[in-house]
């Protein structure tokens, strides 16, 4: 038997076709993720741009956002014991971009960034930024869930409004 929609047309397959095309109608904020690299290799740290980031629970404060397996930077998360968020302005699509980008050298000019608290690579410029103790990496299938309390950050370090991601673009708020 064949379930329709009220339109009429056969629902789509299940798969990660379908898990894409949903998510992009789906708005998210944009997010770059932090870590310092390991103690032999504390001038390299690693980042990337997630749109998976999510507020967890207030008591204690966790948040989470998901990271592939597969990513450059996975190697370095999976060890690390400190992670820093930080939530892009819609003046820093090009931030979002370069560490969106595969090979891509996230740290260098024009990124302006320092060391943070617990040695995090805290980007500059960024409408707000936290730093977490991880607490849990959970297997998701290609990806894992990092799970993180917040011990420090700056809910108010620029201004401005949040960078966001539709429809595989990125796009500012309108209004």
């Amino acid at each position: 038997m064949t379930v329709t929609s009220p339109l009429g047309a056969a629902p789509a397959l299940a798969g990660s076709d379908l898990l894409r095309s949903t998510f992009r109608r789906h708005a998210a904020g944009v997010a770059v993720i932090t870590a310092a690299g390991d103690p032999a290799h504390a001038d390299r740290p690693v980042g990337f741009t997630a749109t998976s980031l999510t507020s967890v629970s207030a008591e204690p404060p966790l948040v989470s956002f998901g990271i592939g397996t597969a990513s450059s930077s996975w190697p370095v998360v999976s060890a690390a014991g400190h992670v820093g968020v930080h939530i892009l302005g819609e003046h820093q699509e090009e931030l979002a971009a370069t560490f969106a980008r595969s090979g891509a050298d996230r740290f260098a000019a024009p990124t302006r960034w320092r060391r943070g608290p617990e040695g995090v690579p805290v980007l500059e410029g960024t409408l707000a930024w936290l730093v977490g103790r991880v607490v849990a990496r959970i297997p998701a299938g290609d990806h894992r869930i990092v799970v993180a309390e917040v011990v420090a950050g700056d809910p108010e370090a620029g201004g401005g409004r949040p960078l966001l991601y539709h429809h595989g673009r990125f796009n500012a708020l309108r209004g």
